[in-house]
């Protein structure tokens, strides 16, 4: 079905050339080699990514849309995997960034949800098998993972069906294990995110901090949003962690870890919290016992509940990701790819990061979740 639409869009020389030159891109990877390649099951951004492809796709997300260059006979039809019944308004925020920038592309288009929490792993599977049958429905499939190594094998399935184009959200570590690469990963990278944070918190708190951590799940997304800035900070400022609790990700797995750290070690004065859900469990455990203003306290990726609890003075800083960049940058892969422009597209693309934090006039807060949430609102999204 995808290939008809395109078709529509373009001539079938052109549509045959663009698919294959994205193969055979993806079969040459990686294009460079960077230190450590050799002790990762993934490749990083830059060593899959061609020179350009993506600051031009930044550039384009971040500027007015250019309309859709062809006609399509019927709607596009999208179907989303994604673990968007979490806590995390990150799912809910960048499918409306994505049907928004859709909509003013002039690309017409339906969607069909197949939604889990991220701890539902086994749901998620029986939802990609689900779609994969189904291929015939579909022209684009978004694949949120609920973990990515748990979720390898669907997403190299997805990948290899000829059917639809295939792109994964919150991950950008392309396993190399895979025989079918997805066409496109869309993320922040939680790596720079974590240094970033790494960075923010040494210069606000200086050497010697004794913290805890309420990690997620054991993976890729956990050994770099709790992992990498652990080893930052522990090498860059000598901090010591006492505990490291694996929250899942989960509200309860937040308030729980929190609860334990506050009784069993009243020596950590820092809470390093990996995502919203255990930030905001985090803080309702701090508020239960009148803790908050003892615990220097972080979430992940700056969503409107994390930026609410930082005007309340629940929480104190969090890596922000300019939110809606990875739905608009999906709207506009599924432009270039509809044009037949795919070869012109980068294997994954990152949104940006900077730290929101409570030393933040509310003016310069205000200023962030409006460009963060340029196409989803800066309101709290209703559940």
């Amino acid at each position: 079905m995808k290939n008809l639409l395109k078709c529509l869009a373009t001539t079938t020389a052109v549509c045959s050339v663009a698919g294959a030159a994205l193969a055979d891109a993806h079969a040459m990877l990686p294009l460079v080699e960077l230190p450590g390649i050799a002790d990762r099951d993934y490749w990083v951004p830059d060593e899959v990514n061609a020179e350009g492809k993506l600051e031009a796709l930044q550039a384009a997300v971040a500027a007015d849309a250019v309309p859709f260059a062809g006609t399509l006979e019927n709607p596009i039809q999208i179907a989303m995997i994604y673990p968007s019944a979490d806590t995390s308004d990150f799912w809910a925020r960048n499918y409306l960034a994505m049907t928004k920038r859709l909509d003013q592309l002039g690309i017409v288009y339906e969607t069909t949800e197949f939604a889990s929490r991220q701890i539902e792993h086994s749901l998620q599977a029986t939802y990609a098998s689900q779609v994969e049958q189904d291929a015939d429905l579909y022209d684009y499939v978004i694949f949120g993972p609920s973990e990515l190594a748990i979720q390898a094998d669907n997403i190299d399935k997805l990948g290899g069906n000829d059917g639809f184009a295939t792109y994964v959200w919150a991950f950008h570590t392309p396993l190399k294990y895979l025989e079918n690469q997805p066409d496109m990963w869309f993320d922040f990278s939680s790596a720079a995110g974590a240094l970033t944070m790494c960075d923010y918190m040494l210069g606000r708190l200086g050497n010697d901090v004794t913290m805890a951590l309420n990690r997620g799940i054991p993976g890729i997304t956990d050994d770099q949003r709790s992992g990498d800035f652990k080893a930052c900070v522990e090498e860059k400022g000598n901090w010591t962690t006492v505990y490291e609790h694996y929250g899942e990700y989960q509200t309860e797995g937040g308030f729980e870890g929190t609860s334990l750290i506050l009784q069993a070690y009243p020596e950590a004065t820092v809470i390093h919290n990996a995502n919203t859900s255990m930030a905001m469990g985090s803080v309702q455990a701090q508020l239960s016992v009148d803790k908050t203003a003892e615990i220097f306290s972080t979430g992940w990726g700056g969503t409107g509940l994390e930026l609410d609890a930082i005007r309340r003075g629940e929480l104190d800083a969090t890596p922000m990701r300019m939110g809606d960049d990875v739905g608009a940058a999906t709207a506009e892969a599924i432009r270039a790819d509809l044009e037949g422009r795919q070869a012109e597209l980068p294997l994954v693309f990152l949104g940006r990061i900077t730290v929101a934090h409570d030393q933040m006039s509310a003016e310069e807060i205000d200023a962030l979740e409006v460009e963060a949430f340029r196409f989803s609102g800066v309101a709290a999204l209703e559940r």
